[in-house]
């Protein structure tokens, strides 16, 4: 795609597609494929935490009193929608560490495709706090769609969606439910075949991922 959709971001770093590159790769093994997951999952974060706002406080250095920046991770939730997404978060959670973490626990239905939601667990004050949900494939956006309803329900100040792949059908159907809410991936693939998957995508990330399979 040469025109990236509105709200989309795409993350081309050379080291970001280095990676995915050999995660694409059907013989990477479950170790290798974990291991270049939280890598590339620490070089996103810095994209997607890009804008957060900052705070002056004061620090002494060796030599001298001085006024410097900070940002507030306590602030920052990020949302892993299980289980996929919990590949993705412990890298995020690396650069930081101070974030929140929230889960939604979703399974997609595999003869109606939509997800059903089995599990749920946010901090509290979620109305002061931004959101990053994070989940390795935006593929038919149903899990997607279905996480960010039921968060916007808690009026967080933000809400931005992290994955590692997506396709133009993915896109659409998140656009079309949540038009506020910003995509960040590493990756638009080519389209979905008719089981839901991304093509030519990396398979199933959460068996991937895992090894279940």
């Amino acid at each position: 795609m040469t025109t990236l959709p509105a709200n989309v971001h795409l993350i081309d770093h050379p080291l970001v597609q280095h990676k995915l590159t050999l995660m694409r790769k059907k013989e990477a093994s479950t170790n290798t494929f974990r291991r270049l997951l939280g890598e590339i999952s620490s070089l996103m974060a810095y994209e997607v935490t890009r804008d957060m706002p900052m705070q002056d406080v004061q620090i002494e250095t060796p030599l001298e009193t001085m006024t410097a920046r900070v940002i507030d991770g306590k602030k920052l939730v990020f949302v892993s929608i299980l289980r996929a997404g919990n590949g993705i978060l412990e890298g995020m959670l690396n650069v930081v560490p101070g974030a929140r973490v929230g889960h939604v626990g979703l399974y997609r239905d595999p003869k109606t495709l939509t997800a059903v939601e089995y599990y749920f667990k946010m901090p509290q004050d979620m109305q002061e706090r931004d959101i990053v949900i994070v989940d390795p494939m935006l593929a038919t956006g149903n899990s997607a769609i279905a996480a960010v309803e039921r968060l916007k329900e808690l009026n967080p100040k933000s809400i931005k969606f992290v994955c590692l792949l997506t396709c133009p059908e993915g896109i659409a159907a998140l656009h079309r439910a949540h038009p506020d809410v910003p995509i960040y991936t590493a990756a638009i693939d080519r389209q979905l075949n008719e089981h839901g998957y991304i093509l030519p995508g990396l398979g199933d990330a959460g068996d991937r991922i895992f090894g279940t399979k």
